[in-house]
């Protein structure tokens, strides 16, 4: 189902880790999962070629509770929030006794180091890789350089956390050139669950108020950022709502 023109995986949580694995059972396909959250579907939203690169990716995660509740709104009765963060920490723990080998990309310095001690931690010993890409326009060679480094470990799952939009690009170049199952944009999954930043409280981030938090908590960072895709993001979906509505009561 589509949330400002983007289409969100509706089926749940639950369904979404066992869909995950089942193409973790597979052969390798390279395929683009994007935990989406109203950052994402604003700049797919205002930006056409960024749009184009999204509508790539065989899932886009409603990453955020307002998106989820649009998803309802329209009738998907299933849909619930997949956070990446979650949904990294699920993978990797359901999959600590399988033969399912992952890497770490992104962070700054020694975060996806630490990051792999914190699988370690949940009983997950298959991070055979872990890099921290520089911070500047990579060529094609160091996005084939770090493909082949990648291969060379027999990844089968990717985990990229550079930020978007950064990394949706990012990885969407990566995957013409690597031989794995999954690679996944989960962003702040790396700070988070190495305790560099705090995640918000559960009772918060169910009133959809997990941007206000991190706002107050890094306002230098997200301010600017926060202050155009919040309004952007409720308008937009006013938008879609009258639009809604105007064919619901037309063909009433």
């Amino acid at each position: 189902m589509r949330i400002l023109g983007t289409e969100l995986y509706d089926k749940g949580f639950d369904q979404l880790i066992s869909d995950s694995l089942q193409i973790l059972e597979g052969q390798p396909k390279n395929l683009l999962i994007s935990p989406s959250d109203a950052n994402v579907l604003v700049t797919a939203k205002l930006d056409a070629d960024f749009a184009k690169i999204l509508h790539e990716y065989h899932w886009n995660l409603p990453d955020g509770v307002p998106s989820v509740w649009m998803l309802k709104w329209k009738g998907a009765k299933h849909a619930n929030r997949c956070s990446g963060p979650d949904y990294f920490k699920s993978i990797l723990e359901t999959t600590a006794k399988k033969d399912v080998k992952h890497y770490l990309c992104g962070g700054a310095p020694r975060v996806a180091e630490a990051l792999k001690l914190t699988c370690q931690q949940w009983g997950n010993h298959q991070v055979v890789g872990t890099l921290c890409p520089p911070f500047k326009a990579l060529s094609e060679q160091e996005i084939i350089e770090i493909a082949d480094d990648i291969n060379a470990k027999s990844a089968d799952v990717v985990w990229v956390g550079l930020g978007a939009p950064k990394q949706i690009y990012f990885a969407h170049r990566l995957a013409k050139y690597t031989q794995v199952k999954l690679i996944v944009t989960i962003g702040a999954a790396f700070d988070f669950h190495t305790g560099r930043v705090k995640k918000a409280p559960d009772f918060i981030q169910k009133m959809g108020l997990e941007w206000l938090y991190r706002l107050v908590r890094e306002p230098k960072r997200l301010t600017k950022r926060y202050f155009k895709i919040v309004p952007l993001f409720i308008f937009f979906n006013l938008l879609e709502i009258k639009s809604f509505l105007s064919k619901s009561s037309s063909k009433g």
